[in-house]
């Protein structure tokens, strides 16, 4: 064999893999994964606030088991997929999910309690990582709260590592609010090609490893080669509709209102009006559904899908593969600001992106951002290949107008079929990412060297500075 191997109780582990991987990557003498060595084992405290975090955390956590030699114990906050990987959450995640300025203030009393909550057990656990996913709100405040109370005991406290970078560049003066971070956030892992670079010149240290959605594409086409496929979803339109009853004729749209219950509420019936505009135009027309993981979500929207005036389909969000046979039978998507529209380049699916949120935040987002567009696809692009209803102008008569018009112009359709390919290359890791003039080794021992798995690295064996 070329490489030797360490056995522990639960894995064995390649030690050539390790030996190369340090070989590409700055690391040193301190890093947790030496910490971790003296104990034996490898404590993860690990936050995440809503549904896409629970992902992208489910998926830090796996990979960090594969990589680590020795067991892992995670505690923390978390959703259905993190439990899926053996956390056991501190409260629901769905108490923290709250997003927007004006939208948080009937929470701030829980807010504050869980805030405590989730610093003193992270205190109690004493773990040699902690890890908070996007949801900058908690996840800020709780570092700063953490980095604090170490402080007052006089000891150093485990690094601290914030996974999805602030959207900084969206908001006049987003840069200058960078410095202030490195005094509780010790790494910040980045999923978009510009923003490690900008991190660093504020003083923060940043990785790019990737967009985590493209592992869906990993993980849905069995881990095969994507980069001669285009990093495309290939799913089952035929067995979804046969399924589900769809009749070989009709129209189907995949109606994406969001994973958090504020956002749901306020879209879903704008989505469900616009549904009925359209029926006058498409007969056959129906709408899937797919259901975010978040239990107050699935009620309200088990309460009103009656109102849905064509025939609609429930599918549980939950299940990456569900949507995207969803997506491959639809003939366009509506979806609300967020991971949706990136999905949906992956699945190749035309769509329509809108946006509605309280006055005041409203107001606020008009005079602080500095972005043209609200999707990602558009802002990589720097283009409104995708069309966006924001505000005042995400009507029901509108959405219609968009819609129809992506239904029924194919050069439209082409149009994002092809600018997809372009927003998923940027997004995905480069040879940049690994620090060293070749990279065939380490390709050969890590074939689909995924985002997840190198930002489990980059925790594992970076150095706080």
């Amino acid at each position: 064999m070329l490489f030797k191997t360490i056995w522990s109780p639960k894995r064995v582990v390649d030690v050539g893999f390790f030996w190369l991987m340090r070989r590409y990557f700055s690391v040193s003498s301190i890093a947790a994964i030496d910490r971790a060595a003296k104990d034996g084992e490898l404590r993860v405290f690990v936050v995440a606030g809503e549904v896409s975090g629970d992902t992208i955390g489910s998926r830090l956590m796996a990979s960090l088991k594969k990589l680590c030699p020795f067991p892992i114990h995670f505690t923390g906050v978390g959703g259905y997929m993190m439990a899926k990987q053996g956390l056991k959450s501190l409260f629901p995640m769905e108490d923290i999910a709250v997003m927007g300025i004006w939208e948080l203030l009937p929470h701030l009393n829980k807010f504050r309690v869980k805030l405590k909550e989730t610093t003193e057990a992270a205190v109690l656990f004493q773990p040699h990582i902690v890890v908070t996913v996007d949801s900058k709100g908690f996840s800020f405040r709780f570092l700063k709260k953490l980095r604090a109370k170490y402080g007052q005991q006089g000891v150093v406290g485990p690094p601290h590592f914030h996974y999805v970078a602030p959207s900084f560049w969206a908001w006049k003066g987003g840069e200058a609010r960078l410095k202030g971070l490195s005094e509780f956030v010790d790494r910040v892992l980045c999923i978009l090609p510009f923003e490690g670079e900008v991190c660093r010149s504020n003083g923060l240290a940043a990785t790019f490893v990737g967009h985590p959605i493209l592992e869906d594409v990993l993980e849905l086409n069995l881990g095969k080669d994507n980069v001669e496929n285009g990093w495309k979803v290939r799913r089952h339109s035929e067995e979804f509709r046969s399924q589900y009853g769809i009749p070989p004729g009709a129209t189907c749209v995949t109606l994406l209102p969001g994973s958090r219950l504020q956002e749901v509420t306020r879209m879903l019936p704008i989505f469900l009006n616009t549904m009925k505009l359209l029926k006058d135009y498409f007969p056959e027309l129906m709408a899937v559904i797919p259901v975010a993981p978040n239990k107050y979500v699935e009620d309200y929207i088990s309460r009103v899908v009656h109102q849905c005036p064509v025939p609609s389909v429930l599918i549980p969000g939950g299940l990456p593969s569900m949507k995207y046979d969803a997506a491959s039978a639809s003939r366009v998507a509506l979806c609300t600001s967020g991971t949706a529209a990136v999905e949906m380049q992956l699945a190749r699916l035309p769509c329509v992106v809108a946006y509605r949120a309280h006055f005041l935040t409203e107001w606020l987002i008009r005079y602080k951002a500095k972005v043209q567009y609200i999707s990602l696809p558009n802002i990589l692009l720097d283009s409104s290949i995708i069309p966006e209803a924001l505000f005042q102008a995400c009507t029901p008569l509108r959405l219609a107008s968009l819609l129809r018009e992506l239904i029924q112009n194919e050069a439209l359709r082409e149009e994002q079929i092809t600018s997809a390919e372009k927003v998923i290359e940027l997004l995905r890791p480069s040879d940049k990412t690994i620090r060293h003039p070749t990279q065939l080794e380490l390709k050969s021992m890590l074939p689909n060297y995924t985002p997840s798995m190198i930002a489990a690295f980059t925790v594992l064996y970076s150095v706080s500075t």
